[in-house]
């Protein structure tokens, strides 16, 4: 586990690319194509952090902290990028036959306590990075309510050239983590697909699951579908029908590394299901 923590540490050295602040609303990551077939194309993707899923009418979501990763497991450099006032749009040359990972990954600590005056404190401060080397003079060790979280989150999504590959869903270890026992793009309406969730590197149990379907401004519904992982950390969702979905997951327990007492984690991707 100290390992693990470490690593998450590492991670968390970069500025969280998500604000604590948005955590009310949702963030995604929108490929123009999730299944491709051709020598050499290109995706286009979007990312936004919004109130409405996959329209964009909050802020445009920080790319500070995007990898993509090729088919053969290398960088690639994402091209065209652009941020404006909703959204941030950038994309992607596909080269290279097989699964391509988008993501935006951070981990580190957060510290809540009240001051002397009864007033409730933050440790970072509202949109300012975590730097690991000032908890111990920032946070008043003897606080009242002080409550310090482990804290990591992803979001993803994923693209295919040709026939779907594996390598880009090898874990990382490092916060909750999707490994596909359906292929994410390989997902048709009134099919079951089922997947493992991990956290640091062992079966998350019990992780709450939302799905939703994109195009909610246009109904009244959310139609969310709710599931809970098992104790192996695998859960199976029923697509109703075709189009993009946003899957939403957190978890918590108290298995935190110290200073922490807790380890909270989320996790969002978001997957096409495509007709029969």
């Amino acid at each position: 586990m100290k390992a693990t923590f470490n690593r998450a540490i590492v991670l968390a050295t970069a500025t969280l690319a998500l604000s604590f602040s948005a955590s009310a609303h949702r963030a995604w990551l929108l490929p123009s194509s999730t299944v491709l077939s051709s020598e050499e194309v290109y995706v286009t993707v979007d990312g936004a952090i919004s109130n409405t899923l996959f329209h964009p009418d909050h802020v445009a979501m920080s790319m500070n902290n995007l990898t993509i990763m090729s088919p053969q497991g290398n960088n690639v450099e994402a091209l065209n990028m652009a941020k404006g006032k909703y959204r941030t749009t950038f994309d992607v040359k596909l080269d290279q036959e097989g699964t391509y990972k988008l993501a935006s990954a951070s981990a580190g600590l957060r510290a809540f306590w009240r001051d002397e005056d009864g007033n409730r404190k933050m440790w970072p401060g509202r949109g300012q990075p975590f730097d690991a080397t000032k908890f111990d003079t920032e946070v008043p060790k003897e606080a009242s309510e002080l409550r310090v979280i482990q804290s990591a989150r992803r979001v993803e999504t994923f693209v295919t050239l040709g026939a779907p590959s594996n390598k880009v869903f090898a874990p990382t270890n490092v916060g909750l983590e999707l490994v596909p026992v359906t292929h994410p793009n390989d997902l048709f309406a009134q099919e079951a697909a089922t997947f493992t969730l991990l956290i640091d590197g062992e079966p998350a149990a019990g992780a709450q699951i939302e799905v939703v379907r994109g195009g909610m401004r246009y109904r009244n519904d959310q139609q969310l579908i709710a599931v809970k992982s098992d104790r192996s950390g695998k859960f199976t969702v029923t697509w109703p029908e075709a189009g993009m979905y946003f899957v939403e997951i957190s978890y918590e327990d108290d298995k935190a590394s110290a200073p922490a007492t807790v380890r909270s984690a989320s996790y969002s991707a978001t997957l096409e299901v495509l007709p029969l």
